[in-house]
């Protein structure tokens, strides 16, 4: 019987530990991507290099004017961990790949029962190549998305009334 960690859970774990890197004041994310079961890159959200990020500042723009999660990136100094994983690859290593994404609670730890791509890291992901993205939803839980559904299921479109 084989008693070794999934390779999701493998991966997802690795993600976990990039979330660690964070230097969101909100929430951690990790990201790995990962083809032909060779990790290609990790990313985790933080400011641009070379630039104060809200760890050093003490402060979260975001949190101060009370944006609720998931509104008003533009706000934010950081750069999401897909994108950041994304952008230490060639797109040539992405494709057919397979993002991994971890995310947690930066006050509490606890890992986030709620982990998906943004509509801007979707876009990222889509012209990467990616195959599929498997998000830490839990513990010992998971979701796997299949990349062709956000293209097919094209949330940029203003909903039909």
């Amino acid at each position: 019987m084989d008693r070794r960690t999934s390779k999701e859970r493998y991966y997802l774990d690795i993600a976990d530990a990039v979330s660690g890197r964070s230097t969101c004041l909100r929430r951690r994310y990790g990201a790995i991507i990962v083809r032909n079961d060779e990790i290609i890159s990790t990313g985790y959200n933080g400011a641009p290099r070379g630039r104060k990020n809200c760890c050093e500042l003490g402060r979260c723009t975001r949190e101060e004017l009370r944006i609720p999660s998931g509104e008003r990136y533009e706000l934010c100094r950081s750069v999401h961990a897909e994108a950041n994983a994304i952008i230490s690859a060639a797109r040539r290593d992405t494709l057919g790949g397979t993002l991994y994404l971890s995310g947690r609670e930066a006050k509490t730890g606890e890992l986030l029962t709620d982990t998906t791509s943004c509509a801007m890291c979707r876009r990222m992901i889509i012209n990467a190549g990616i195959e599929r993205v498997v998000a830490r939803v839990g513990k010992d839980d998971y979701t796997v998305t299949p990349v062709a559904d956000w293209i097919r299921e094209d949330d940029s479109l203003p909903v039909s009334v």
